[in-house]
Formats: structure tokens, C-alpha cells, sequence
């Protein structure tokens, strides 16, 4: 097993599909981490804001153990929120965590 980045950008105006789909994705989410195979996760707010309010957010931030890049962009492109059409593009690269 290897650490993957997974990189998400939103498609403009997304906000209404994306809380709508967040309880799936945060399920899948849970999943990983109940595995012990999940490092972080997290929204990119659009503004510089820990609030961004109506400004939303720009993506999402995923890193997790896989046992190849393809499954984790398997696993990235079934994501509840590429289905509800809130990801515009994501992208699975591999990451070397050095620290902590």
C-alpha cells in the first residue's frame, strides 16, 4: 500500500449539489478511516476564510493509503460528489508523507 494524493476542483456554482451528496461522501470518507487507511481530508474554502459562507468551496483534499494509483483514481472517480456533478476534474497522484 501507498499514500495518494486525491485532488478535486468544483465545477462553478456546485453548492446546492454538494450538500446534497455530502452525507455519501463523507460515508465513504468514514469507510476508509475506519480501515485505518485514511491520512486526512478536507474542503479547499473558495475565499481565505476557515468560513467561507455563501463563497462555498473550491474542491476537496483526500489523502489515503491505496494499493496502486489506479485504484485510488478508481476510488476518486466513484466518489458521490463526481456523480452528483460537483467535481469537475480529480486526479490521484502518489504522495511520500515525510512529515510529521
Amino acid at each position: 500500500m501507498m499514500l495518494y494524493a486525491i485532488i478535486a476542483n468544483n465545477y462553478p456554482d456546485c453548492a446546492a449539489a454538494r450538500l446534497a451528496s455530502r452525507p455519501a461522501h463523507l460515508a465513504r470518507l468514514e469507510q476508509l478511516k475506519e480501515a485505518g487507511r485514511l491520512v486526512l481530508a478536507g474542503p479547499f474554502p473558495a475565499i481565505d476564510a476557515v468560513d467561507p459562507g455563501p463563497a462555498g468551496f473550491s474542491g476537496s483534499l483526500i489523502v489515503a493509503e491505496f494499493d496502486s494509483q489506479l485504484a485510488a483514481q478508481a476510488w476518486a472517480d466513484s466518489d458521490p460528489y463526481v456523480k452528483a456533478g460537483v467535481y469537475e476534474n480529480v486526479i490521484a497522484k502518489p504522495f511520500l508523507q515525510v512529515l510529521p
